[in-house]
């Protein structure tokens, strides 16, 4: 079983993977820390050099990983909404949309440690500005998940159980 967790930056994708994956033995890749240990450069570098060369690297990561038939994978909040890669990501498996509402991501992302370069340096206002107007423009994307789960209250059992089950509407 391959599952894609999607979401905004900030919305537990990893952390969640991580439980899922131990849950179903199943190998867990955070895509953005594939990307930097193939690349030999973090996100934040890969970034500086452009957005474009950022989101090809990115879509040759999800499709090189996405070979294995076991896996659990944390993709980068921008992924689904690049190239046809939530198309793909439907197609090639399970596709888990972890929900926050904007104000939840603001302060979740505002005490992160780690560096997220498309937010480095904002101001609170700025930030939650931001984190409203990219997720409006993202959800379109997010929303074609198979499932679509609460990600202040998810629990990674619960959303397995689920998932083997085929209930697509977590709540």
């Amino acid at each position: 079983m391959r599952i894609f967790l999607i979401g905004y930056m900030g919305s537990g994708k990893t952390t969640v993977g991580r439980k899922i994956a131990s849950l179903i033995d199943a190998p867990f890749i955070d895509l953005d820390t594939r990307i930097e240990s193939s690349s030999g450069k973090s996100i934040t570098e890969l970034f500086s050099t452009g957005e474009d060369d950022f989101r090809k690297l990115e879509r040759q990561s999800l499709m090189e990983i996405s070979k294995e038939p076991n896996l659990v994978v944390s993709t980068g909040g921008g992924t689904p909404c690049f190239f046809d890669n939530m198309e793909w990501m439907n197609q090639q498996g399970i596709t888990v949309y972890l929900k926050l509402d904007p104000i939840s991501l603001f302060h979740r992302l505002r005490a992160s440690k780690r560096p997220r370069p498309l937010i480095a340096g904002m101001e609170d206002d700025e930030l939650l500005a931001y984190i409203e107007k990219n997720l409006t423009e993202r959800e379109s994307f997010y929303k074609k998940s198979k499932y679509q789960v609460k990600g202040e209250s998810i629990d990674a059992l619960s959303l397995v159980n689920n998932i083997r089950f085929g209930e697509s509407q977590l709540r």
